[in-house]
């Protein structure tokens, strides 16, 4: 064989890659284009700042805590996820202007801060807030 043969044939086996990566750059840009961007529903919690004035120790407030693992702690004593609203009821008659406060572990389940939130305004509280686990 001869050179210009070898050389030849050494030209018609390379692959040329421009035109595979000019369709691959317009894939891209039409992917890009058609894509939907999705705003996730959520919940918006406005948290308080440090520097707000805190309530009064005297002050009646039905402190509810939320454990990490999703207990509920009312009064520093276990309650069950079902006699959430009844312990409200119950200290809300004690002291009827009383707010209840929801501290939630961050590593808690939103799902049972709702319940939660649920059983008090079903329990006839007006002044329901969320506060950061002190």
């Amino acid at each position: 064989m001869s050179r210009y043969a070898r050389r030849r044939e050494e030209e018609e086996a390379k692959i040329n890659l421009t035109p595979m990566l000019d369709v691959v750059f317009i894939m891209l840009i039409f992917f890009v284009v058609t894509a939907t961007f999705v705003k996730e529903v959520g919940l918006e919690v406005n948290q308080p700042e440090d520097d707000q004035a805190t309530l009064n120790p005297q002050d009646h407030k039905i402190v509810v805590r939320i454990t990490s693992r999703d207990r509920i702690r009312i009064a520093r004593r276990d309650v069950d996820w079902r006699s959430v609203r009844a312990n409200i009821e119950r200290m809300h008659a004690e002291y009827p202007e009383a707010p209840v406060v929801i501290q939630p572990h961050p590593e808690s389940r939103t799902e049972t801060m709702v319940h939660v939130m649920d059983s008090a305004r079903e329990a006839g509280v007006e002044k329901v807030s969320l506060a950061a686990e002190s």
